[in-house]
């Protein structure tokens, strides 16, 4: 546990009373008071999350934009100043090296946010194929602090502790201004299929700024949100998690977000692959589906054909009980014919074989256009 990192909160977590683990190389809280709670907040009301833990590589240059395109399977030159976008970034063979989140300043100045157990992975991929490119690719992780608060009364939270008219950033847009004074990008972003906000500043100044806002969200029923909460948000709005639904083996196609990928641009690594998995179809494919029981769907669990008890088709990638709709849900990773919307599927828990039915994704719509008092 020694080598374990720890975010600059984590005294703050501790005096909150949450259950901390282990995730991606760090000491993270999984909960504070429970999932389901904490889940049910962030709908209803307001979440905090720390997202310290995450990367911040910044990549500057004359030719900044033409490498981030080399790298980059989204077409970044689409992205302008003030904006942002998902992307990945793929190997040779067309898997993925990360899901990434790019920030425009300007076409010589971008922000990539990467995830935190794939920091240092992917640092050291972006600098060796930076080579020949007039850029600088620098790692500011430890400088940065990253917050996150989500959920209906995010923007009414946020606002009370900046002067910034939040209702002027549309969702993936963002500014640099302040929080609390302090110099910080603001942007509308977030992993959980709700309004909210991302905000990056420096790692100093956290401790006031997490404070600041569990204070400003009081009224409106905030509260500090864990990994466990995080990670049942995002499954139900079927986002995808690395080292899950995307993987050095697992291409985009393969994870369903081709959306992020654009085969009409200039060649990019792993485009090739890319191509041809896009002409001859993706032999599986990441699915979402829904227990008939009342049974709880967990990572690495078998699938199988519904027509035969010893057919392996697929296995579990994202599973856990949905707060939502009190149902086990999961995504998958199925092969073709058997992953089309309405199929039936058999997954296997505890050597049991229990029903479930493929469903189109997501289980919960993006929620942030809805108003709010």
């Amino acid at each position: 546990m020694s080598n374990l990192k720890k975010t600059a909160l984590y005294d703050e977590h501790v005096k909150l009373g949450a259950k901390i683990v282990e995730f991606g190389g760090w000491l993270m809280p999984v909960q504070y008071s429970n999932v389901i709670d904490e889940h049910t907040a962030t709908r209803t009301k307001a979440g905090l999350f720390d997202i310290c833990h995450m990367g911040e590589v910044f990549v500057r240059g004359p030719d900044a934009l033409e490498f981030l395109q080399h790298i980059a399977s989204n077409d970044i030159s689409k992205i302008e100043s003030g904006k942002s976008a998902y992307s990945v970034m793929c190997n040779l063979k067309g898997g993925v090296v990360d899901d990434i989140f790019v920030y425009c300043f300007s076409d010589d100045s971008y922000l990539v946010v990467v995830n935190a157990s794939t920091t240092d992975k992917d640092f050291n991929w972006m600098k060796t194929h930076a080579l020949g490119f007039d850029v600088i690719v620098e790692n500011k992780s430890d400088f940065y602090a990253m917050l996150s608060v989500q959920g209906p009364y995010a923007e009414k939270t946020l606002q009370k502790i900046t002067k910034y008219p939040l209702a002027n950033i549309k969702r993936f847009e963002f500014v640099e201004d302040d929080v609390l004074g302090i110099p910080t990008i603001i942007s509308r972003t977030g992993y959980t299929g709700e309004d909210g906000f991302e905000i990056f500043f420096d790692n100093a100044e956290v401790v006031k700024v997490w404070n600041a806002l569990l204070n400003a969200g009081k009224e409106f029923g905030i509260k500090p949100i864990g990994l466990g909460a995080r990670d049942t948000l995002r499954l139900e709005s079927c986002y995808s998690l690395y080292g899950h639904e995307l993987s050095d083996t697992i291409s985009p196609l393969e994870a369903g977000v081709g959306f992020a990928v654009k085969l009409d641009k200039p060649e990019f690594i792993g485009k090739s692959i890319l191509v041809m998995q896009n002409h001859i179809g993706a032999r599986r494919k990441i699915v979402a589906f829904e227990m008939k029981d009342n049974s709880i769907p967990r990572t690495e669990y078998e699938i199988f054909s519904p027509e035969s008890s010893t057919r392996k088709i697929g296995y579990v990638t994202s599973g856990t009980f949905n707060p939502s709709n009190r149902k086990g849900i999961g995504m998958a990773m199925v092969d073709t014919p058997h992953n089309s919307v309405g199929k039936d599927i058999k997954v296997k828990i505890r050597n049991e074989l229990h029903d479930a039915v493929i469903i189109k994704k997501p289980f919960y719509s993006y929620a942030g256009n809805r108003k709010i008092g």
